[in-house]
C-alpha cells in the first residue's frame, strides 16, 4: 500500500514520518512560529484594537505567500486534508495551554461556514483544528451557537471596507443562553483582515458572554 499510495511530508518529502502526520519532525519545527500567544499586544491582537471588544488573542504561524504554511492551508481548505487542520489545532493547543492568559477559557468555538461549503469540502476547516486543540487542551467545542447566513457572498476576494458592509448580517446567534457568562475562544484558520472575526465577534456581543478571545492557524503578513 506505502508503494501504491506513499505517505510522504509536505514539506520536504521524505516518506519517514508518522501515518497520522502530514508534516515531519523536522519541518513541523521549522514552521514559522509566531509565539503571539505568549505576547500581551501582539500583532493580531492590535487589529482588533478600537475594532472588537477581544480579550487575548493569538496567532500559530506566519501566512506568507509560496510558503510551506500556504501550502498546509490549501490542503486543508481544498484537498480535503484533515491531517493537517488536526496537526495546526494540535500545536495551537500545545501554545495555548502554556499561556497563563488563556487559562479561563470556557469554550472553543469555531468559525462557521456556509453550508454549501461543507457539502463540497466534506467539513468545516476551523472545526477540525478546533478538533485538534482539543485534543491537547481540554475544553468543549460549540458547533451549534454561531451560524453562518446562508446567503452570504464569500470574504475571500473583498477588501476590508466592502467586508464591514456585511457585518451586521453576516453571522446568527443561535442559543444566545449558552454563551452568557462565558469566556469564548473563537477558533479560525487565516487572519487576513480581520473582518469576518469582527463580525462574529458583533454577533457574538450580543449573547452577553464574560470574554472573548482569538486563536487563529497563520497570520497573513
Amino acid at each position: 500500500m506505502h508503494l501504491l499510495y506513499p505517505h510522504i511530508c509536505f514539506g520536504c518529502g521524505t516518506d519517514q514520518l508518522e501515518k497520522a502526520m502530514p508534516l515531519c519532525i523536522d519541518c513541523i519545527h521549522a514552521l514559522p512560529s509566531t509565539d503571539f500567544f505568549s505576547i500581551d499586544e501582539n500583532p493580531v491582537e492590535k487589529i482588533f484594537w478600537g475594532r472588537a471588544p477581544i480579550l487575548h488573542a493569538g496567532a500559530l504561524l506566519f501566512f506568507t505567500k509560496d510558503s510551506l504554511v500556504q501550502d498546509l492551508i490549501a490542503q486543508l481548505k481544498y484537498h480535503h486534508n484533515k491531517k493537517v487542520g488536526i496537526l495546526l489545532g494540535n500545536l495551537m493547543g500545545e501554545a495555548i495551554a502554556a499561556a497563563e492568559k488563556f487559562k479561563q477559557i470556557d469554550l472553543l468555538l469555531p468559525i462557521p461556514i456556509r453550508s454549501s461549503k461543507i457539502n463540497s469540502r466534506g467539513y468545516n476547516q476551523s472545526q477540525v483544528i478546533a478538533f485538534g486543540i482539543q485534543q491537547v487542551w481540554d475544553r468543549p467545542i460549540d458547533t451549534q451557537v454561531l451560524i453562518k447566513r446562508t446567503w452570504s457572498n464569500t470574504q475571500t476576494k473583498k477588501n476590508r471596507t466592502a467586508r464591514l458592509a456585511q457585518v451586521p448580517d453576516l453571522f446568527l446567534l443561535q442559543d444566545p443562553e449558552k454563551i452568557e457568562g462565558k469566556n469564548i475562544l473563537i477558533i479560525d484558520d487565516v487572519l487576513t483582515t480581520g473582518a469576518t472575526l469582527e463580525a462574529a465577534i458583533a454577533c457574538l456581543m450580543t449573547g452577553r458572554p464574560a470574554s472573548i478571545s482569538i486563536a487563529v492557524a497563520a497570520y497573513t503578513l
